[in-house]
């Protein structure tokens, strides 16, 4: 196997960590737009990792260098802006591809908060049959959330439950920022993305449709001493993902963002610095989020300042196989002081990252294996979740 790993940002540079561990493989190379980042996450990990440059904006390019390196999978680690000239740069050398974010959804012009328009993926799902036809694996949405959690719904059917009422992905944390008074552990820009855009909830009885965003507040109750966190309704791939292959009533996605992210955002989103359309200033064009993520801290330099644990799971009720009534939470908690003394980077990052090198480790060896686009959940998840295990890394299910 010889992976393009496209993105040396923070996920894509704790993959390398995680990646040089295993001997599934033959070459990483790591591509980014600025070679010396890519440099920076190969260093230190020996012979089979390469640094490189690419324009992540082309697919031409990316295309051009999997050829060079006779590439067999690419693996997507960067903003999902950039999901589509991967996608299809990858399909255009022959080779197999993964990523953690989807194709970008667009808000329905006159009923977002209700209809939906151009959802999440729908990009890629409009080209699976090319990509069956040519006997290739487009595997969606193999990060943490979306990812893992689509693994715990898979489980959740075949192992767990006879009908299944809901499906609700829920994420937390008790993470705290030395120093800082708003850093954010992941991606603003992708973040900014994922919390503004209207969320999307699956009924089986109306099929995919959308609310406000941070609608549905609930508190919920995590583990491993996180305790109780306030979640809203966030736009995510699960929703998108799971009904296409998971039976279910209903399936949403939560996240705990806290109050004052959700002002931070509410905000951002009132003077219009959410956008991502240039914008005049002097003799240069910017975008405002583009702005707003450089006057941020790099998630990735945040993990020494870090303290406290993330989790990331998925809430199943319905029916058990013993005909009662069944409630269970299915999660994977990292403790940054863990990830930190264990690969040097931090807990959000690192969770993210570890899924894909689980994935590419079970296609090596042929446990999984499919063609067209798929999602995690199109995938038999036993063999995923010890495999996980094994890396160090062990789930958790409750009973609730």
């Amino acid at each position: 196997m010889r992976i393009l790993l496209v993105g040396a940002g923070g996920v894509g540079s704790a993959a390398v960590a995680i990646a040089a561990r295993r001997s599934f493989f033959e070459t990483v190379v790591v591509a980014d737009y600025d070679l010396s980042r890519a440099a920076r996450a190969v260093e230190g990990h020996g012979e089979r990792f390469v640094a490189a440059k690419v324009d992540a904006s082309s697919a031409d390019a990316v295309a051009a260098l999997c050829r060079e390196h006779r590439i067999t999978h690419v693996l997507n680690a960067v903003d999902p802006r950039f999901v589509m000239p991967i996608f299809d740069g990858a399909f255009a050398a022959g080779a197999d591809y993964l990523d953690m974010a989807m194709s970008l959804s667009h808000p329905h012009p006159s009923r977002p908060h209700a209809e939906t328009g151009v959802k999440l993926g729908d990009d890629q799902f409009a080209v699976a049959d090319q990509w069956e036809a040519a006997g290739r694996l487009a595997l969606c949405g193999i990060g943490v959330e979306p990812g893992l959690s689509d693994v715990f719904a898979r489980y959740a059917a075949d192992e767990l439950f006879t009908e299944i009422d809901e499906i609700g992905v829920r994420d937390g944390a008790n993470l705290t920022v030395d120093g800082y008074d708003f850093a954010p552990s992941f991606s603003i820009w992708t973040t900014i993305e994922e919390c503004l855009n209207p969320p999307v909830i699956w009924e089986a009885d109306r099929g995919w449709f959308t609310t406000a965003p941070f609608s549905e507040p609930e508190v919920f109750h995590f583990p491993a001493g996180i305790g109780p966190v306030e979640c809203v309704n966030v736009e995510h791939e699960e929703v998108l993902l799971i009904p296409r292959w998971v039976p279910a009533k209903r399936v949403t996605f939560k996240y705990g963002l806290g109050k004052e992210s959700i002002e931070v955002l509410k905000t951002l989103h009132k003077l219009g610095l959410d956008s991502v359309a240039p914008v005049r200033v002097g003799d240069v064009s910017v975008s405002p989020r583009d702005v707003v993520a450089a006057c941020l801290p790099d998630p990735a330099t945040l993990g020494d300042r870090m303290r406290g644990k993330t989790c990331a799971g998925t809430w199943v009720r319905g029916v058990g196989v013993d005909g009662k009534p069944r409630d269970v939470y299915l999660y994977h908690v990292v403790d940054n002081e863990w990830s930190m003394r264990e690969y040097g980077h931090q807990a959000v990052v690192w969770q993210t990252a570890v899924n894909p090198v689980v994935a590419l480790e079970l296609l090596a060896g042929g446990a999984w294996s499919g063609a067209g686009v798929l999602g995690p959940e199109a995938l038999p998840p036993v063999p995923f979740l010890d495999l996980l295990t094994s890396y160090g890394s062990p789930w958790g299910m409750e009973e609730r």
